[in-house]
């Protein structure tokens, strides 16, 4: 038996790097207030056509629908927002103190071409913001992406930001587009064709026609933009500034979903070999889509990230983000006779907070020590009768090989001090 194509194991050194990288975003979240949310993996498959879009390829190519035994229509959920969104309009979130920012963090699933930081089932790290019209709240949300990978050690972080503009201004970019594309439209590719007609913004995404003259010509959105787009997006300029983030107006970037309005943005780093695009996070506003689900006109704002793609860059940059879960500390039992009391000590150490590992199955000493140098373990602790009857450890620093006895009940006191000081250096 072997894994589904496009999936992968997480175990070893993946393990330890995304276990790491959900507890520094969950720490980085509890700064900014943001609550954690957890939505079904799966979800009414109309959800995701709604608030997606039909005309976006996730929608159109990407996802996985199924039938489930009640002949119900059900898609494995391809991103975080529309879950979000969902839960927050179904539970009546919209009543309480607002703005409500929710984060999230879990498995994707997209039926796309697998290939390097890319896969089928993907895990994804996201943040809502609900609640406010202000671009204060677009500013924010940007520099939490920018202070997450300036936190993991990512160098030249870069932000890419484009208007949409409301309403108004984007059906009248719309029909600019149309008007502009519509001599070319047998020069497009297939896909652009088809959007033509339903979503002539998703042009200026393709990544086959991306390089085209027609392309670089095409109609700018801040040429359409009415007064209170334009105002919105120079006051999310303006709060950029004051926080001094590097950014660029990049009118292309019109991003892959239906949802957006004013504000988007993606977020890259400097990262030699990665490849043409650097783009590890991205995001926008969306002040239609609460409604558009069924909810109460409520405004958002939010990003999401890809974290195998984060983990690739940080490994092409040398940036190892794992936290040790080295064992601290080794048992030896001299003896089956000695096991009980050695399973109490271990217990013990634990519920101080001390990582520890102990011998299962009765090597001998020499064995045990060669063991123990292949867990890299700091100390060992070896309990013998000797060490029971008079309740004086031997305990050894595997590094130094210097020896020690300590009475049991200074034990912790003495590898509070020892391995505080070994943390400290």
């Amino acid at each position: 038996m072997q894994k589904p194509k496009g999936t992968y194991d997480i175990y070893g050194n993946k393990a330890e790097q995304m276990l790491y990288f959900r507890k520094l975003a969950e720490t980085l979240m509890n700064m900014y207030n943001a609550k954690y949310f957890e939505t079904p993996i799966f979800e009414s498959s109309e959800l995701f056509h709604r608030g997606v879009g039909e005309t976006t390829d996730i929608v159109s190519k990407e996802t996985y629908d199924f039938k489930d035994r009640g002949d119900r229509n059900l898609t494995l959920r391809p991103e975080g927002t529309a879950g979000i969104v969902r839960c927050f309009i179904e539970n009546k979130l919209y009543a309480e103190n607002l703005p409500l920012k929710a984060w999230y963090y879990g498995p994707m699933f997209r039926y796309e071409r697998p290939q390097a930081g890319r896969h089928r089932e993907f895990y994804q790290f996201g943040l809502e913001a609900f609640g406010t019209y202000d671009p204060i709240m677009d500013a924010e949300v940007i520099s939490i992406l920018v202070n997450l990978f300036k936190l993991l050690g990512l160098k030249g972080i870069k932000v890419n930001i484009n208007t949409l503009g409301d309403k108004e201004s984007r059906e009248n970019y719309r029909e600019a587009l149309i008007s502009y594309f519509k001599p070319y439209i047998n020069d497009l590719c297939d896909d652009c064709q088809n959007r033509f007609e339903k979503n002539p913004l998703r042009i200026l995404d393709c990544k086959v026609d991306g390089e085209k003259d027609i392309m670089k010509c095409a109609p700018k959105i801040t040429d359409y933009l009415n007064d209170e787009s334009k105002k919105h997006f120079d006051k999310v300029k303006e709060y950029l500034d004051a926080m001094d983030i590097n950014y660029v107006v990049n009118p292309n970037i019109v991003r892959g979903l239906d949802y957006y309005t004013h504000t988007v943005f993606e977020v890259e780093a400097d990262i030699e070999g990665f490849g043409s695009q650097n783009v590890l996070g991205a995001g926008g506003r969306y002040n239609n889509l609460v409604e558009n689900i069924g909810g109460p006109s409520i405004p958002g704002v939010g990003f999401a990230i890809g974290v195998e793609r984060l983990l690739l860059a940080l490994e092409m940059e040398g940036i190892d983000i794992r936290e040790s879960s080295t064992p601290e500390i080794y048992v030896i039992p001299m003896g089956d006779e000695c096991k009980s009391k050695s399973m109490n000590l271990v217990n013990t150490l634990r519920l101080n907070g001390f990582r520890v590992e102990m011998d299962y199955n009765n090597r001998n000493l020499k064995s045990n020590f060669k063991n123990a140098d292949k867990l890299n373990v700091k100390y060992i602790i070896i309990v013998g009768e000797d060490e029971i009857n008079t309740k004086i450890l031997t305990i050894k620093d595997n590094y130094s090989k210097e020896e020690y006895k300590v009475n049991v009940y200074e034990l912790i006191d003495f590898l509070d001090e020892k391995l505080g000081d070994n943390d400290e250096n």
